[in-house]
């Protein structure tokens, strides 16, 4: 009796409901369809008969693949790793993958550290993912120089993305990092010197031109000031050093350079605040562009 109620139920739930036929499963598609009047019964369902650790192909040869994120530089722990209290876990599984860290050498621990703080600031501040994966191959060198003794992993890593940034010529300031940083200013200045000068590194400097369109953005200018702006700055950096100088402070002086010209009001108050500068620094790169530059410009 109990074996007939088991073969009606199996059988019911195999036939379609809209012409009484057969039902078939499409694995590819996660789709159950039937199978002589062609309606999709269920979609979207899931293989768990393998908690996703294989997938199977059509190839003979590679009958079994590997499922799951790709492994990179930016994965030092192959995603194993938890930040999760052990003694507040109460499911065995998730016990168990708390145990990994314990199994984890200091190298690794070190590159997890490091690599989670690159991930939150980076995650705040948009950063490319070239920049962060130079990020992590420049701190290893680090590492691997014994440059971390004494030193704090946090204020390191975040040195090496900011050298990262410069060099890649992404617009990011160090202000930007610092204020993202979970640790004091001092600390990431003194690391970033110590990683310029312990590996001999080229500090490279960053493009005025590049931090332009960002600000004029955030202060609401239309094109025309913004394109104005890079004309007159590119001039005044193609004829005078700028070695030395807060590019940032350039970036201001300009803005409110063209601002002017063009009969936009905008405050030194508002442009210092959204630049990051002061507004005794705006007004002395205001001055430097009206002096070293005949605006013979068409503006």
């Amino acid at each position: 009796m109990v074996e007939t109620e088991r073969t009606t139920i199996c059988d019911i739930s195999n036939i379609c409901p809209e012409c009484g036929g057969f039902t078939i499963s499409i694995d590819e598609r996660g789709e159950t369809v039937c199978k002589q009047c062609g309606l999709v019964i269920g979609e979207r369902l899931l293989d768990i008969s393998h908690s996703g650790i294989r997938a199977y192909t059509k190839r003979e040869k590679e009958k079994k693949e590997r499922t799951g994120c790709p492994i990179s530089i930016l994965m030092p722990d192959i995603g194993l790793s938890t930040i999760i209290d052990r003694t507040k876990i109460k499911n065995p599984d998730l016990r168990r993958a708390a145990k990994w860290n314990t199994h984890l050498s200091w190298e690794k621990r070190n590159m997890l550290i490091a690599i989670t703080e690159l991930k939150r600031i980076g995650s705040n501040l948009n950063f490319p993912e070239r920049v962060k994966k130079a990020a992590v191959k420049l701190y290893k060198q680090v590492y691997k120089r014994n440059l971390l003794r004494g030193r704090s992993i946090n204020g390191m890593i975040a040195a090496c993305a900011y050298y990262k940034c410069k060099e890649e010529k992404v617009p990011i300031t160090l202000q930007e990092i610092l204020d993202e940083a979970s640790i004091s200013d001092n600390i990431v200045k003194k690391c970033y010197k110590i990683l310029v000068r312990e590996l001999n590194l080229k500090p490279p400097n960053i493009d005025p031109i590049s931090l332009i369109p960002r600000y004029c953005a955030d202060l609401g200018l239309p094109i025309e000031i913004e394109k104005n702006v890079v004309k007159i700055l590119r001039g005044f950096i193609d004829k005078n050093a700028i070695c030395g100088k807060d590019p940032k402070g350039l970036c201001a002086g300009s803005i409110y350079l063209v601002s002017k010209l063009k009969n936009k009001r905008v405050s030194q108050k508002e442009i210092s605040t959204v630049v990051g500068v002061t507004e005794v620094t705006l007004r002395s790169r205001y001055k430097e562009l009206m002096k070293n530059i005949s605006i013979n410009y068409q503006l």
